[in-house]
């Protein structure tokens, strides 16, 4: 979720989303755009929970934009189709709903630096490389001479550096390679061959020369002991021998300032 000057976007919408929303007192009727760095489950769980609570709690209700990389038309539509019991019973409950949901859909095109918003706020999409799913983006948001790169699940590649390139913050989904290559099942491991490791992250924020690298989305989840085996302070320790700026490991529903 990134807020600009009151206005909210989200990215991404996987397990949890509107119970992490609900915690941060920002509605779904609030998000201006949502952005789908790709169409992986564990990315887009929520996203039917973000059309239908928006729809049935907005006054008046408004159209959700959502962004995405190629195939996303389809998917929304497949889950208006799988909503359609849903809709119609809620339609027929409430007298002030008329119509279901509106979901307008703009797909990426798949060239670098492509510009999907730009209105006081410019958000840009860029390929990354998470093969064999394919196509994913980035994306970077940028405003009051701020910057913020939300690089969803990705290797590193040439895409990814250029978008990243001076970026304030640079936000990354990691593995830990090291821990994982150990696991004596294939299918586990094989989440190394389309993720960056901590490593990754932490070399291409220094070759961006980003101000900030933010570790999210982190498997296996940091142990909770934060000096103890596979603590937080592990994962920071990693990044830091191959990046000299500031590091951040945030827990859900921590917040980040850009520029104060």
């Amino acid at each position: 979720l990134v807020g600009v000057d009151g206005r909210w976007f989200l990215f991404d919408a996987g397990r949890g989303c509107l119970m992490r929303l609900a915690a941060t007192g920002v509605g779904p009727a609030q998000i201006e755009s949502l952005f789908l760095t790709h169409l992986h489950s564990d990315h887009v769980t929520d996203v039917n929970d973000v059309i239908t609570t928006r729809w049935i709690t907005g006054f008046p209700g408004s159209p959700l934009p959502v962004v995405g990389p190629a195939g996303t038309q389809r998917f929304v539509e497949d889950t208006l189709r799988m909503l359609e019991p849903d809709i119609g019973w809620r339609v027929a409950h409430h007298d002030d709903l008329v119509t279901g949901p509106e979901v307008p859909v703009t797909e990426t095109t798949g060239v670098e630096g492509e510009v999907v918003l730009d209105d006081g706020v410019r958000i840009i999409a860029t390929p990354t490389d998470h093969r064999p799913v394919h196509p994913t983006v980035a994306y970077r948001v940028e405003a009051d001479g701020c910057s913020v790169v939300l690089a969803g699940d990705t290797v590193p590649c040439g895409g990814l550096d250029l978008l990243c390139a001076g970026a304030d913050v640079y936000v990354q989904t990691v593995v830990r390679d090291d821990v994982i290559r150990n696991i004596p099942l294939r299918r586990l491991r094989d989440v190394l061959d389309y993720h960056s490791s901590v490593a990754d992250a932490a070399r291409t924020a220094t070759r961006a020369g980003v101000g900030t690298l933010v570790l999210n989305h982190c498997v296996p989840t940091p142990g909770p002991d934060p000096d103890g085996p596979n603590g937080r302070n592990e994962w920071l320790a990693m990044a830091a021998e191959h990046f000299d700026g500031e590091i951040l490991l945030p827990d859900d529903l921590d917040r980040i300032s850009v520029g104060t």
